[in-house]
């Protein structure tokens, strides 16, 4: 062995030696001085070499480089995140279900057990639980209309009379107030008007939100109604009809994902806006007529949107007085048909099912034909009428599926726009105006329209004699119209006949017309024109002649009566024979002659 023997380290001490002995039983340490050498050489190599390594695994000296040692250490530093995100997922699982019992056992323990202390970075940290929300029952329009009660209602209206005695818009203001507070728990789920107007009909809406209101309450509000100025219902009404249509505009807007800030009134209080309109509108339905020229005029209140609303308040106003929702009809709605950009089914539809509801009601043609003139206007006025009459008579090409539902109303309101006492003003007036639009109405390339249109035309002349000189003026401006009517008069002319006391106007017109033939006819013309007026001459010679031998008839059966009369007083007379020829004579001459 290239070791020496071993060496004994000898002691330096005397004292130390004496205690080292004791302690090592006198055992000596046994050290071998090469291989410590070595061993410390070894040390101080790998000490210095440690320094010399760079980032990317080599030596920073000539040495040999360890190219893998960086992957190593990357590769165990991914080993200790992924386990040390093990275990942050591990703790958060065990703290979740520590929270999740703590919470379960906090529903039976007072409120001072709601949080729970957890540590989260060392730091110790109180969270809280959130309690959950309390849903508030949900209340129907039928559940606060159950709980107003008439008496409180009726108190509270005195004292606002007393309060407000002379400004009545206050009053009616405060009225509206007192149902806000009764339905101010009905949200707009439970009370979706719009979407009920726009899908539902006519019918199933007109007694909506009222239907929910006690018989009682309604008493006592409408009675109280009752005693307020039409001036202070109309600024009432207008408000209220504001007040709906700004929340429509809102909706709306929120449908459109505009902002929701538009709001007249809150949702909540729309049903109280309605139940208080309906009322004022049943009790007090001439209110609306006042302001049918507003209405008309100001276009906020027109368009497809704002109609069902309009279409709502005049079945209110049906309800109170059936004549004034027919007025209301025929001035301010039926006019939509005629128009181009205002008309579409939907429009159409809602204008049908108003009127058809109208009808629909008891003894309704009985009380509209009684009716037909209200304070001098006609329920039906004559430019109604002609919207309705072509509605109903339309090109054969231009029918639709309303047609049919205007063909069956048609008979009803003809009746009441023709009906009225003969010979009054309002009559007079009403055949004049008439006779304009179905002249031109006759003389159209529609058959069943110029049929119809004759028919009504030849009404008026029985209705005023003055229509006659107004056909004679516009003769020849509407020679058409008046071949059509002249031929529809020679089936109709004993109908006529027994209509009208007299007729020497119609004879006297047929000749005129006759005269203005000849003149047309020495003039020359066109070959259609010429052809009309040779068409009109041979209606007006025909009827001429039926009207003459008529009035002949006339004549001798006058005379006959007379002589008749005469011979009986003679017959009869005690002084038979102061009667002579002479006299007798005196008699038949003093009668119409031939």
């Amino acid at each position: 062995m290239d070791e020496r023997p071993v060496t004994l380290e000898p002691l330096v001490n005397g004292e130390d030696d004496v205690t080292n002995a004791h302690s090592n039983h006198g055992w000596q340490k046994v050290t071998y001085a090469k291989r410590n050498r070595k061993q410390q050489s070894k040390n101080s190599d790998s000490v210095g070499n440690s320094e010399k390594v760079r980032a990317n695994g080599t030596l920073a000296t000539g040495d040999k480089p360890n190219v893998f040692r960086s992957l190593e250490q990357q590769a165990e530093e991914r080993r200790r995140r992924v386990l040390e995100a093990q275990m942050v997922a591990a703790a958060a699982a065990d703290d979740l279900q520590v929270r999740s019992k703590s919470k379960h056992r906090s529903d039976d323990e007072d409120d001072d057990s709601d949080g729970e202390v957890a540590a989260e970075n060392g730091q110790v940290q109180e969270k809280k639980v959130k309690k959950p929300k309390v849903k508030k029952p949900k209340v129907t329009v039928a559940d606060a209309a159950s709980k107003i009660d008439a008496a409180d209602l009726a108190a509270f209206l005195v004292d606002v009379s007393a309060s407000y005695e002379s400004k009545e818009g206050i009053q009616l203001m405060r009225f509206a107030d007192y149902f806000g507070r009764a339905f101010s728990a009905v949200n707009s789920s439970q009370f979706p008007w719009m979407k009920m107007f726009r899908e539902s009909t006519v019918a199933k809406i007109a007694d909506v939100p009222l239907c929910h209101i006690s018989d009682v309450v309604y008493k006592t509000s409408v009675d109280w109604i009752n005693q307020r100025t039409s001036e202070a219902l109309g600024s009432f009404v207008l408000w209220s009809l504001d007040g709906i249509l700004s929340d429509l505009a809102s909706q709306q807007a929120v449908t459109k994902g505009s902002k929701k800030g538009l709001q007249h009134a809150s949702s909540k209080s729309q049903a109280a806006i309605f139940v208080a309109l309906a009322m004022v509108l049943r009790r007090k339905p001439d209110v609306l007529i006042n302001l049918l020229p507003t209405l008309r005029e100001n276009s906020k209140y027109q368009g497809q949107d704002k109609l069902s609303v309009i279409v709502w308040m005049v079945a209110q106003a049906c309800q109170g007085d059936l004549a004034v929702g027919l007025y209301l009809w025929a001035h301010n709605i039926l006019p939509i048909v005629n128009g181009k950009s205002t008309c579409n089914p939907q429009s159409r539809d809602l204008v049908l099912q108003l009127v058809e509801r109208i009808l629909s009601a008891p003894k309704a043609r009985t009380i509209l034909v009684n009716g037909a003139i209200r304070k001098g206007e006609r329920l039906v006025p004559p430019s109604a009428f002609e919207i309705l009459m072509r509605a109903t008579f339309p090109a054969s090409s231009a029918r639709i599926k309303a047609t049919e539902r205007f063909e069956a109303v048609y008979p009803t309101l003809k009746e009441v726009a023709l009906a009225g006492p003969a010979g009054s003003k309002a009559m007079k007036q009403a055949s004049q105006q008439t006779l304009t639009f179905t002249i031109k109405a006759a003389g159209e390339s529609i058959p069943e329209l110029s049929n119809e249109a004759s028919s009504i035309f030849i009404w008026c002349l029985t209705q005023n004699p003055d229509c006659y000189k107004q056909w004679d003026r516009i003769y020849l401006d509407n020679l058409e119209a008046s071949v059509a009517i002249l031929r529809k008069l020679t089936e109709q002319l004993k109908e006529l006949s027994l209509k009208q006391s007299s007729l020497d106007p119609l004879r006297e017109t047929l000749k005129s017309f006759r005269h203005k033939n000849e003149k047309e006819l020495a003039g020359g013309g066109d070959a259609a024109h010429q052809a009309l007026l040779k068409d009109s001459d041979k209606y007006c010679k025909g009827i001429l002649g039926r009207v003459s031998r008529g009035h002949g008839c006339m004549k001798s059966l006058t005379f006959a009566v007379i002589a008749a009369v005469a011979v009986g007083a003679a017959l009869m007379s005690p002084n038979m024979e102061s009667w002579d020829l002479k006299k007798l004579s005196v008699v038949f001459s003093s009668s119409p002659s031939f």
